[in-house]
């Protein structure tokens, strides 16, 4: 029997979503890894990184060059917490300050990829290792929460510590070129933004 043309186009497009994700590694909608953890794994003592707190943790793995990155380690950023686990072993979780919120940014020129909760290990945005400025506003009242002028990070992303329970205006230049987003720092909102476009 001959194959529709059009379920064909489907499985492709389905395939191809698929490798998309996987070359990225990131997750992209809150159902991906259901938090399943284990008080007993000792997946962060064999890396050397079980006396950092969960604040630290973030900012040693996220700043870490793509090169130097533990092989088999997924970091998944959870707006509470970071889940960990090794070879897809089972899963340890390291708690979040209660009122900061870290979401990490990769703005783009050329192309991006979907993403919801960032991985600290595997996620790669498009400008590494890039000059860029960020501004981060509270659109309730104006007030700044973040401005630095810096570099991404070796994978391509900035991350920003903001208050939880708002929404904040982040606006990214970079080379004459300008982008921005809403974000939202909610028990349900993403920790990984891929959409801020520079034009």
């Amino acid at each position: 029997m001959a194959r529709s043309p059009f379920r064909s186009k489907a499985l492709i497009a389905a395939v191809a979503t698929v490798g998309a994700l996987a070359l990225t590694a990131c997750s992209s909608t809150p159902a991906d890894s259901p938090a399943s953890t284990s008080p007993t794994t000792n997946v962060l003592a064999a890396k050397g990184l079980d006396d950092l707190s969960g604040k630290e943790l973030i900012e040693r793995l996220d700043t870490l060059p793509v090169a130097e990155r533990p092989d088999g380690l997924v970091a998944s950023v959870r707006p509470d917490e970071v889940l960990i686990s090794e070879n897809d072993g089972p899963e340890t979780s390291v708690a979040l300050p209660d009122d900061e919120f870290y979401v990490s940014v990769a703005p783009y020129v050329n192309r991006t990829h979907d993403c919801y909760f960032h991985s600290l290990t595997t996620c790669l945005g498009e400008l590494r290792d890039q000059p860029i400025r960020v501004t981060a506003t509270d659109v309730a009242d104006g007030a700044v929460l973040a401005d630095l002028t810096s570099r991404t990070y070796d994978n391509g992303f900035v991350g920003l510590w903001l208050p939880r329970g708002i929404e904040a205006d982040v606006v990214v230049e970079y080379e004459g070129r300008t982008g921005r987003a809403t974000v939202g720092t909610g028990p349900d909102d993403p920790t990984c933004v891929t959409t801020i476009a520079l034009a």
